[in-house]
């Protein structure tokens, strides 16, 4: 593994000497971040640190206040904040294969940044605040610098995919166990709990609030609740749950239902299998935009194969019906952040493309590229005010409002796939990960 790990930095290193290189800059400061107090109260915040902190050093994603000191055609310094604190667990000096890649100094007085940074000559710096030690002369968080290295983070290396892969191998433990706890008629509370202590994870292991939405809520695409009674019927659990390793997060959602062979059920088949059929289209070369346009073809073709619109495919395109049960995006970069950085850019000059008019939400408009990792999420929604506005509309002539009416309590369904881009096509994390357990097809 440490070879896939030097072999990232390697690859970093020559990026990042490219860059600073083309902007005329001496030295680059990554900062960890820190953890900010709350509003009138002693507690901080949980600590996350900073992404681009994080693609260099995965192993310390719990260290406040340290940096790394980047230079062009030298070994990168670590300087790894230790405090003398009888408060809290304090860091000590790593150890490990990976700390080879690396000066390390650890420091306790933040004070002496000031000594230990002057020198540097022209010098940006990446981090949420401005700190105490930078001068004047210093550029923070440079637009131009930060866009060119949000673009070229799309392309993994090799240690990144291993990691978005354990990721996903640890976030399907959690979804097995979410289905159990749902067919045993549980709360979303104890569905949420049960995932956690699937996964290993607290809530601030996770790299993202877990979504466990049952029946009607898993029409709020972002529901954001757990509540602790068990509902008295059970139809529906859409569960959008990830995980992280070293930093890297999986996105992925299933949907269940509790009756097999409800109306609902069947969708939930026919979404998958329009989802499976559009896969092997996601490969170095195609523009997202038309993936994100096909899944709303195949998604008009399931309404009006269910019986819930009486309109063709190119009348329901036409007059907005699909964007009424499937409002989101097809999917998104995936990373260091769940919604990674770059989905608009078109270049590393920071070029934007924005999504069509039409579908403002779609979060990617890139070309794919192998080493790009993006999700694939279509989704069939029940959503009471979108479904109003498309009643009264010229459209909503085509709907068959008693079947709508029926499966309103169900909610809605998505499934999501974490897709990696390959030379050859594409990998698809989750659902290699699924088989892995046990759960082929799943």
């Amino acid at each position: 593994m440490h070879r896939l790990f030097e072999h990232h930095i390697q690859t970093l290193r020559a990026r990042f000497d490219r860059i600073l290189a083309d902007a005329g800059l001496d030295a680059l400061l990554l900062g960890s971040g820190t953890a900010p107090r709350r509003f009138l109260d002693d507690t901080q915040y949980p600590f996350r640190a900073h992404p681009p902190f994080v693609q260099w050093l995965p192993h310390l994603t719990e260290h406040p206040g340290s940096w790394l000191l980047l230079r062009p055609g030298q070994m990168p310094v670590l300087y790894l904040y230790c405090p003398d604190d009888f408060w809290h667990q304090t860091p000590e000096a790593p150890n490990g294969d990976w700390t080879t890649e690396f000066e390390i100094e650890c420091f306790a007085d933040t004070g002496a940044l000031n000594a230990l940074f002057q020198g540097l000559g022209r010098t940006a710096l990446i981090a949420a605040t401005h700190p105490a030690f930078a001068r004047d002369d210093w550029a923070h968080n440079p637009a131009e610098l930060m866009t060119r290295l949000d673009f070229e983070r799309a392309a993994k290396t090799g240690w990144e995919l291993h990691c978005l892969r354990r990721a996903n191998q640890i976030a399907v433990q959690g979804h097995i166990a979410a289905e159990q706890l749902f067919m045993a008629g549980a709360s979303e509370y104890a569905i949420h709990q049960g995932y956690l202590a699937a996964t290993a994870h607290n809530e601030r292991d996770l790299p993202y609030d877990n979504i466990v939405a049952l029946n009607r809520h898993a029409a709020v695409l972002h529901y954001q609740f757990q509540q602790r009674q068990v509902q008295p019927e059970r139809h529906t659990l859409l569960i959008d749950a990830g995980a992280a390793h070293h930093g890297y997060a999986a996105d992925i959602t299933r949907t269940h239902a509790a009756d097999k062979e409800s109306a609902f059920a069947g969708l939930i088949f026919a979404l998958d299998e329009a989802q499976r059929a559009l896969l092997p289209q996601v490969r170095a070369g195609v523009d997202f935009v038309d993936l994100h346009l096909q899944m709303h073809r195949s998604l008009a073709q399931i309404l009006r194969d269910s019986g819930l619109v009486n309109a063709s495919v190119e009348a329901q395109l036409e007059q907005g019906i699909t964007r009424t049960f499937f409002p989101h995006g097809l999917g998104h970069l995936l990373g260091l952040q769940v919604h990674d950085v770059g989905g608009w850019q078109q270049d590393a000059s920071g070029s934007l493309r924005q999504p069509p008019a039409q579908h403002p939400f779609l979060r990617l408009t890139r070309t794919l590229q192998p080493g790009f990792v993006v999700t694939i999420e279509p989704g069939l929604y029940f959503i009471p005010s979108l479904l109003d506005r498309l009643r009264q509309s010229h459209g909503g002539e085509a709907v068959n409002w008693g079947q709508v009416d029926a499966l309103m309590p169900y909610g809605g369904i998505r499934i999501e796939d974490n897709i990696a881009v390959t030379d050859e096509g594409c990998e698809n994390l989750t659902r290699d990960a699924f088989a892995a357990a046990g759960r082929e097809g799943f």
